[in-house]
């Protein structure tokens, strides 16, 4: 079913915005809720506009203006708003239009505002965005292929730094040989699988523990490394405790 929305406003506001900001809605599949269109003579103002009109609307938009804010019949839907708001959480939308003194009570609620009354198609979007419940925010993508790697944290290394050290000596089981090209392991197709920074930051984190020794570059780079006979059996004790390699220099 379409959202139904009341909308709270000065009769003076009702020819110069609101009438065709509610068309609008309605347009845009919301059912506005307005004076004009849903009371006759004779029906009770209290029934029409507290029972049907705001108790069962999804959202209540207050149309502040300088004379909206003066108007006793708009605070007492207000009053009714705020009450509807805490009891079954539906939303209170703001939206002013005149320079005027925002009533106390909705200061701590996000307002929209509108200064060209002609023209506001982007306020509008929003208004029917936070109707419907929508946002522009993006879809969370996959994560990095690095942090896809994460598995058993090394020791007292964090995910990033027992990463680079078991690729480092997974490196080393396969070749047999304690020096370690880093183009080897941590780049594909000439892109870094673990951003350069990062990486060049695991190294001097693991040259520090004494689990490899490596010559930092004056030229910038990935320098290459080898693997400290500390680092290896550090991780293959908590790693590989079944496997023993014998390492050639």
């Amino acid at each position: 079913m379409s959202p139904k929305v009341f909308v709270s406003h000065a009769s003076e506001d009702k020819d110069r915005f609101v009438l065709r900001f509610s068309e609008r809605l309605r347009q845009n599949g919301i059912d506005a809720w307005l004076d004009k269109w849903e009371m006759l003579p004779g029906d009770s103002l209290v029934d029409k506009i507290f029972e049907e009109g705001i108790k069962e609307a999804r959202a209540i938009i207050i149309v502040l203006s300088k004379f909206s804010v003066e108007k006793p019949w708009v605070r007492e839907e207000l009053n009714a708003a705020f009450v509807k708001r805490i009891n079954n959480g539906s939303k209170l939308i703001p939206i002013v239009i005149d320079d005027c003194e925002v009533p106390e009570a909705l200061k701590s609620t996000l307002w929209e505002s509108i200064t060209d009354l002609s023209a506001y198609d982007s306020s509008f979007d929003r208004v029917v965005a936070s109707i419907y419940g929508a946002n522009d925010k993006p879809p969370i993508g996959h994560p990095p292929e690095y942090v896809q790697s994460f598995a058993q944290s090394i020791g007292e290394l964090n995910n990033i730094d027992s990463l680079v050290l078991r690729l480092s000596c997974e490196e080393v089981l396969n070749t047999k040989d304690v020096f370690v090209d880093p183009e080897h392991i941590f780049f594909k197709d000439g892109k870094p699988i673990v951003p350069e920074e990062e990486l060049i930051d695991s190294l001097e984190i693991l040259d520090n523990s004494g689990y490899i020794d490596f010559l930092r570059l004056l030229s910038g780079g990935v320098p290459s490394y080898q693997i400290t006979t500390l680092g290896l059996t550090y991780t293959q004790k908590q790693l590989f405790p079944t496997i023993t390699v014998r390492l050639k220099r």
